[in-house]
This record gives C-alpha cells, structure tokens and sequence, in this order.
C-alpha cells in the first residue's frame, strides 16, 4: 500500500493560504517534463475527494481557531506589555476620533448640499447644469457614496466569511478597496491642487496663450485658406466664401464672449485647486473635461451644421445613384428592390445629381477641417477620461499588499517532492532526500517520518503567486469593458459618413448606491467604530505566531 505524506504551511489570515484560481503553469511545472510513475496510478483510481474540496478544507482547517485568537489577543497583550498597550490603544482612539470627526464635517456639508440640489432639481437651471456638466456629476455623485458607505463598508459584521482564510482575505480585500481608493484619489488631488494654488498665475497665461494660439493660427487661419484655393484644390467659391464667413463670424462672436470670461478664469484655477484638496483629482479632471467641452462649444457645433450638410449630400447622391440604376430601399425588409421611375424623375434626378456632386468637395473639405479639430479636443477629453476610469479602476491595497505580501495572492498548487520510497524486491528503487528542501528545524521531523513510512512519497504543498499584471490587468478590463473593435470600426464609419460619433470612452465608473440619511452622532460613532474595529487586525498580526507546517 502506498503512502503519500504531503507537508504544507498552515493558512494564516493576512499571511497565506491556498487557492486554485486562475491556474498558470510556472517554472516549477515546465522544469519537470517527466511525470512520476505515481501520478498514473493516482489517474487511474477513483478520486476520492475533489481538489477543489480539498483546498476548502486546509483553508478552513485553521480558521476558527485563528478567529477566536484575534479576538483574545487583546488579554495576552495587555497583561505582559500594560503600559505599551495603553499608550497603543490612546493612539488609535485619536485617530478614531479624529477620522469621525473629519468625516463627519464632510457628512454634514454633503447633506446641505443635496437638501439644496433637491430644492431646485426641478428648475430648467438644475437640468441645464446636470446636462453641461454631465462628467462633473457622475464623478460627484460617486464620490459622494464613497465618503458616506466607506464605514459601513469597514465594519467586519459577516462572520460567515471567518470560516475559510480564503474567504476573509476576500471580504478583507474589498473592505479596504473604497477607503484606499478614497486617500489615493485625495493624496493625488493635494500633490496637484497645491501645485495649481502656487502656479496660478503661470497656469493662467499659458492656458490664455494657447487658447488665443488655437483660435487665431488654427481655426481662423485655416477657414480663410479653406476659403481660397487650399492645397490647390478649386473650390466652389461661392460655397466656400459662405461656409467661411459663417464659420469667422461664430469664432468672432465666441472668442468675444471669453473675453469677458477670460478675468475670471484665476479663480476657477484656484477653486479647481481647492477642489482638488478636499475632494481628490478626478472631480477636477472631471470638470476639466465638461469645461473644454464648454470651451470649444462654437466648435462642436460648426461640426454638427457641417457634418448635417455633408451626410445628407451623401444620402442625396446615393438616393439619385439608386435612381438611375432603378433600384429602390425598401426600409421595412431592409434591402433594393426593382422600381420603375417615371420620365419626369429621371429628369429631375439628372438636374439634382451634378450640382451636388460638384458641390461635394467644397463641403467635404470643410468636413474634414473641423472634424480634425473636434477629433483633437475629443482625444484631450479622452485622455483625462481614460486617466480618471484608471484612478478608480487600480486596486491600490491589493498592489501594496502584492509588494509586502505576496503569499496572500496565490494562484494555484504545485508540489514538491521530498523523498521517495520502496521496500518492493522486484522493482527496488533508492530513496531519494533533498536535505535543502525544508527548512532547517524541519530536518528532525523529516528524519523520523522516513524511517517510519515503508512505501511511499513525501512531498510538500507549495502555492505560485500572482503577479503585478496579473492582478491589476482584470481590473482595467473590466473598467473598459465597453471599449471594444466595434466601437472603434463605428466611430470610424460614423466619421466616414457624417453621423453623430460619441464624445465619450463608455469606460465603467464604480457604481453609486442610494443616498444616505443617518444622524450626525450615529454617523460619528459608525466612523469610530470602523476604525476601531481595524485595530482587533492590528493587534493579531503583531502577535501571531510565525507559520507552522501541518501534515496531510
């Protein structure tokens, strides 16, 4: 009878445990290309117990009795070391109270601001606002659930997950998933914002050269030479003088209006700054994003009456091409049918046709101008929007945890042989010992265990770990899960054509949860005690033991 002793660590919450998820081979499975004889013999048996149920198991082995170790940490603690507990303790009722106290500060101005926004949500002033500044509300809205939820989240009242290492890393993982996107987001908003309060003065004329460099070297300059012989091309004059001076007199009358908006711009720098301070970097990047959209409003909408002009030329042509060749669109079955045109619409279509098709390269032209320029401010508000999905998609506690601890991350099981025995006379095969396999204070135990087992394997349970790529790339995925080919192949046929293409990524934001109404004191005494529910973790990591290794 055969034998297999197989030693593994015991799976420690906030340290190590086993997971079969997202199975990869890694150098341990490509260097042995030889499979030993016992793994056939295993195949051919019928299994026992699934693997899966087998993982479960050694990852519940422990579980319990590491819980109630976490909560009875705190006597051990306080008897040998009183003075240092105490002062320990102090420290983190400070912070706790001091979190509360600055959450709850941000909970009470959250609530006049939305009892405001209620009060007017029916004026056409709120729909024009949520509409103009749509980017600015989502962002609001979501940071606005993250500031109310982030204690609720904390709290550990599911005890059902303490029943598995594998489970409570889990619900560990997503507890301090907000509160660390949270302090990420606000970190980078003070780096950014102090840097606007002390360069605003810079900021401001750089952003006013470069707006009066794209008003005047850009889109006034290139209308008046689309208005003349551009490229060598011969144009209809006609066409081109009014599609120009159309295009002049709206960059003439917009430009005028930011003059006077112009003074004002220094303090939206700095109110963009104090945004930033308070609230983190993606509200302001946000409302950078509806900002430039007002900016260039004058732009947008000489590429919407061009495009209009150009598509139904297009439609125009295609409808009198059909025409000649006596074909039909049939829009209920959705296909050319044979029809039978009169004289009379022959006639008419020939007038039609050649005017429109001569016409066609004046309005292409200015098509293809201001699309390049709507494209251009539309891939500046991508790259911001690109910029805040990534802040809200990266999971900042996995990626500092993944560089402290890379045991909590396993992906999959592999095992590594120790020694190897028979006592068979037919087939005798020499024990094989890898001295530098276990850890030292191990080699006692090992030496006893080979002189005890006569035919049989002893091996050691060993985990491969993710990688940084490996972790964070599923969660861009997902953010950007709406981007696909598709998009891009009709964005580029909307172009083509003349249709409306959309302005935005459609990259996935977190989502919002209903509005919170809880008193000021309970909210207060939520905070504190999240927090103080983190130091119980706290405490049972700087007193755990040092892992152990368990035998199956």
């Amino acid at each position: 009878m055969s034998t297999y002793v197989i030693f593994y660590e015991t799976p420690i919450y906030g340290a190590h445990h086993f997971s079969l998820r997202f199975w990869n081979s890694s150098e341990h499975g490509k260097t042995s290309l030889k499979k030993p004889h016992w793994v056939d013999e295993l195949r051919q048996k019928q299994p026992l117990n699934d693997l899966d149920t087998v993982i479960l198991a050694i990852n519940s082995a422990s579980a319990a009795k590491k819980f109630f170790e976490r909560h009875d940490g705190f006597k051990g603690s306080s008897a040998n070391m009183p003075i240092i507990w105490m002062f320990y303790t102090f420290v983190w009722h400070i912070l706790a109270m001091s979190m509360a106290s600055l959450s709850t500060i941000f909970y009470i101005v959250l609530q006049f601001s939305h009892s405001i926004s209620n009060f007017g949500s029916h004026s056409w002033v709120y729909s024009a606002s949520a509409k103009a500044f749509s980017n600015t509300w989502i962002n609001i809205r979501i940071r606005c659930c993250q500031i109310l939820y982030w204690p609720i989240i904390l709290q550990d009242n599911d005890l059902r997950s303490q029943s598995s290492v594998e489970c409570a890393e889990k619900v560990a993982l997503y507890k301090h998933s907000m509160w660390s996107s949270l302090v990420v987001d606000i970190l980078l908003g003070d780096l950014i914002g102090l840097e606007l309060l002390f360069h605003v003065e810079s900021i401001c004329s750089w952003v006013s050269n470069f707006a009066s460099d794209f008003t005047n070297e850009l889109l006034r300059s290139g209308c008046v030479w689309l208005m003349g012989v551009p490229a060598g091309f011969k144009l209809n004059i006609e066409l081109a003088g009014v599609l120009g001076m159309i295009s002049l007199n709206t960059i003439q009358i917009w430009s005028t209006l930011w003059i006077f908006v112009g003074a004002l711009f220094i303090y939206f720098i700095k109110g963009l700054a104090i945004l930033a301070i308070l609230f983190g970097v993606t509200i302001p990047a946000a409302l950078v994003i509806d900002m430039i959209a007002i900016a260039t409003l004058h732009v947008s909408t000489l590429h919407w009456l061009i495009s209009i002009l150009y598509s139904q030329q297009l439609h125009l042509l295609a409808a009198l091409w059909r025409l000649f060749r006596g074909r039909k669109w049939n829009p209920l079955r959705q296909r050319l049918d044979s029809f039978d045109y009169t004289v009379k619409q022959h006639v008419v279509g020939s007038l039609l046709f050649s005017p429109l098709l001569l016409l066609l390269p004046t309005t292409s032209v200015f098509y293809i101008f201001f699309t390049i320029m709507n494209t251009a401010i539309g891939i500046s508000c991508l790259f911001i929007e690109v910029i805040i999905s990534v802040i809200h998609a990266t999971p900042y506690i996995k990626l500092v945890l993944r560089l402290i601890k890379p045991k909590r991350f396993p992906l999959g099981i592999w095992l590594e042989t120790i020694a190897c025995h028979s006592n068979s006379n037919d087939s005798p095969r020499s024990a094989c010992n890898d001295k530098d396999s276990l850890p030292l204070e191990e080699a006692p135990e090992r030496e006893d265990i080979n002189r005890t087992v006569s035919s049989g394997l002893i091996l050691i349970l060993h985990s491969n770990y993710l990688s940084i790529g490996q972790m964070i790339f599923p969660h861009y995925r997902k953010a950007f899960s709406g981007v696909s080919r598709s998009h891009f192949v009709a964005s580029v046929f909307g172009v083509l054509s003349g249709n409306k293409v959309s302005s935005t990524l459609g990259a996935t934001l977190p989502s919002t949860m209903p509005w919170l109404f809880i008193p000021y004191k309970e909210y207060w005494c939520l905070c504190r005690n999240s927090i103080l529910a983190c130091m119980v973790d706290c405490n049972y990591y700087k007193t755990s033991r040092p892992p152990s290794f368990d035998l199956t």
